[in-house]
């Protein structure tokens, strides 16, 4: 069975290692947050100004003033702290975060990423995709594996307008966890959900991958 998207949060919050600076971008990497590892030391940061993030609060226990990029409620940490947005990408343009972690519309068998317009909808504004991108040291990609007319996501080459070219080390989908050398060395399968097999895999992916050894 595809994994849901719990359990593929669940896999992105194996990627997270003691100290790391991660920024997590709104959709399923926010889920993240409540899924890190018991004595693990990570520090989220946020676009909007903020950093140590703690987890989403219970219900009625929400401060309508502690919010997230993507505008969900959240908590504080004795060690948080707030600043400008100006000071918030000066962090991330720095290289001073580890990891990103981000939702995608579309990723391609060579690491380029689009995941901030659909051309006739309207949009709201790039957010930070593309500074974290450009400027976060490692980049992870969550998102379900196929549109929902069927269509794979993951892509020889993107259709959508480019958030960025080259950008994402791993991508998780809901059927599977691809390797990507960004340096033009292609995407290889890494690790299949539970239940699924290389050949549903196969049949609906678009992009052309090579097969790891072994597979988990």
């Amino acid at each position: 069975m595809a994994w849901t998207r719990e359990q593929m949060a669940a896999r992105a919050a194996r990627e997270l290692q003691d100290g790391f600076y991660v920024n997590l971008g709104i959709g399923i990497p926010t889920l993240v947050a409540n899924l890190i590892p018991n004595g693990m030391d990570v520090t989220l940061q946020s676009e909007n100004g903020m950093l140590g993030m703690g987890p989403f609060p219970f219900a009625g226990q929400e401060d309508a003033d502690l919010i997230n990029a993507g505008k969900q409620t959240i908590t504080q940490l004795p060690q948080t702290s707030y600043f400008s947005s100006a000071d918030s990408f000066a962090m991330i343009r720095g290289g001073h975060i580890n990891l990103s972690i981000l939702g995608g519309m579309q990723v391609s068998q060579d690491g380029d990423l689009a995941n901030w317009m659909v051309p006739g909808k309207m949009v709201k504004g790039m957010g930070g995709a593309m500074d974290l991108v450009a400027g976060v040291k490692r980049v992870v990609v969550v998102m379900e594996h196929c549109e929902k007319s069927g269509e794979s996501k993951f892509k020889r080459a993107c259709s959508l307008p480019l958030t960025g070219k080259g950008v994402v080390d791993l991508l998780i989908t809901d059927l599977a966890v691809f390797g990507i050398d960004r340096h033009g060395g292609g995407s290889t399968l890494l690790e299949l959900a539970a239940g699924v097999s290389l050949d549903e895999v196969k049949s609906k992916t678009e992009a052309d991958f090579k097969v790891g050894q072994p597979v988990r």
